[in-house]
C-alpha cells in the first residue's frame, strides 16, 4: 500500500512559480507522476517520471515545468514556472500509474 500527499499549492500571479511536493509512503520503486484537473475537464497527465528518472511532458508545460524525484526522501516534485491562468486546477500526484495510487490533490490556482 503506496499513501500520497501533495503539497504545495496556492495563489500564484501569472508568470510567476510554485514547487510542488508529493511524499510517497511506502516502496519508492513506482513510476510517479503529476496529473491534474481544472474545473470543468477531464482529468489530464501532466508529467511522469520513471524509477531511472526518464521524464515525461504534456506539450503544454514542456520547458516550463520540471518533474523531479529524490528516491532516499520518497519525494517527487513539480517545478512550476512561467505560471499562466490555464494551469489553474487540482494537481494530483500519482504511482504505478492510473491504475495505481492516488493523493487528494492540491488546489494551483494563477490569477491576477
Amino acid at each position: 500500500q503506496v499513501q500520497l500527499v501533495e503539497s504545495g499549492g496556492g495563489l500564484v500571479q501569472p508568470g510567476g512559480s510554485l514547487r510542488l511536493s508529493c511524499a510517497a509512503s511506502g516502496s519508492s520503486i513506482y513510476a510517479m507522476g503529476w496529473y491534474r484537473q481544472a474545473p470543468g475537464k477531464q482529468r489530464e497527465l501532466v508529467a511522469t517520471i520513471t524509477s531511472r528518472y526518464i521524464t515525461n511532458y504534456v506539450d503544454s508545460v514542456k520547458g516550463r515545468f520540471t518533474i523531479s524525484r529524490d528516491n532516499a526522501k520518497n519525494t517527487v516534485y513539480l517545478q512550476m514556472n512561467s505560471l499562466k491562468p490555464e494551469d489553474t486546477a487540482v494537481y494530483y500526484c500519482n504511482a504505478g500509474g492510473t491504475l495505481g495510487y492516488w493523493g487528494k490533490g492540491t488546489l494551483v490556482t494563477v490569477s491576477s
